[in-house]
């Protein structure tokens, strides 16, 4: 099991607080009684010179100055995560293998797939190469993976992801498709407008959840690739992809090819302050590809 900081000086009670705008959940969150959690932000109220929070019978509520706090108060908690998570794979504790730098690469499900295959075979043939341990994520989730240490690098894909506050190459430009059951009447299109695709009847787009909620929609709930798979296999949703999502569709499905999407951009994106010499050799090899 990872082990991370259970304490950083002065944000995480503050931030548990702000979060829950409630004391006794947030006591228990941290893991102490009420009364020493509220002596505690009254005295960072007083060292800081500014209310934080506002409390009154309706409960409890944030100031200007709280709001400023949570945002950097979380920033710090994620770097500070990050850092120890990051230092922990460099040194190689959990690597079942004896040791050695490991490297994290966060990926969005489906996509970029013979990219994905390419790089990792180019850089295991490198001396001296990092373990490299693929991890899949959902719609737009690289980004926090990098920013809280979850991921050292990841392919983003503009312009879906933000590449803001990473260094970045870009890798690969392709179009888009959708991807529909084989059987649909679509399916012999030579091409498709996204209106087309976003009002198929009976067939709903699906929808991947974004920072953790579900954007509005009849389509069903996406969780894994698998999942979705299946569900455009049975004639139950229809989704857009990268045009490299080809790779990994089954017999059931069809693509077409969407001509008034924009183009879809892959990175290699990296946080900007990383000093790893690893991460250094697999961005190299990703360039050469």
């Amino acid at each position: 099991m990872e082990v991370l900081p259970h304490r950083v000086p002065q944000f995480p009670r503050p931030v548990a607080v702000a979060e829950e705008l409630h004391f006794g959940r947030a006591a228990e969150r941290v893991g102490i009684a009420q009364p020493p959690l509220s002596r505690a932000i009254q005295q960072l109220e007083r060292r800081l010179g500014v209310p934080l929070l506002t409390r009154n019978r309706r409960g409890v509520r944030l100031t200007s100055a709280g709001e400023v706090l949570l945002h950097e108060g979380r920033a710090a908690l994620d770097a500070t995560t990050a850092a120890v998570r990051r230092a922990r794979r460099a040194g190689g504790a959990g690597d079942r293998e004896g040791g050695g730098e490991r490297l994290v690469l966060a990926v969005k499900a489906g996509a970029s797939h013979d990219l994905l295959h390419a790089l990792l075979d180019a850089y295991a043939a490198e001396p001296g190469a990092a373990g490299i341990e693929v991890l899949p994520s959902g719609t737009c989730e690289q980004g926090e993976m990098l920013r809280d240490g979850r991921a050292d690098v990841a392919l983003m894909h503009a312009p879906f992801n933000s590449l803001a506050g990473f260094d970045s190459e870009e890798l690969r430009t392709e179009g888009q498709i959708a991807v529909l059951p084989a059987g649909h009447p679509l399916a012999a299109r030579g091409s498709l407008s996204l209106a087309e695709v976003g009002g198929i009847p009976g067939l709903p787009l699906a929808r991947w959840a974004r920072h953790g909620t579900y954007p509005p929609g009849p389509g069903p709930e996406i969780h894994d690739q698998t999942q979705l798979a299946q569900l455009i296999a049975l004639g139950r949703t229809v989704a857009v992809f990268p045009e490299s999502a080809r790779a990994w569709l089954w017999a059931e499905h069809a693509a077409v090819p969407l001509r008034d999407a924009p183009p879809v951009v892959t990175h290699i994106a990296w946080p900007a302050h990383s000093r790893s010499l690893a991460l250094a050799g697999l961005v190299r090899t990703a360039t050469r590809l």
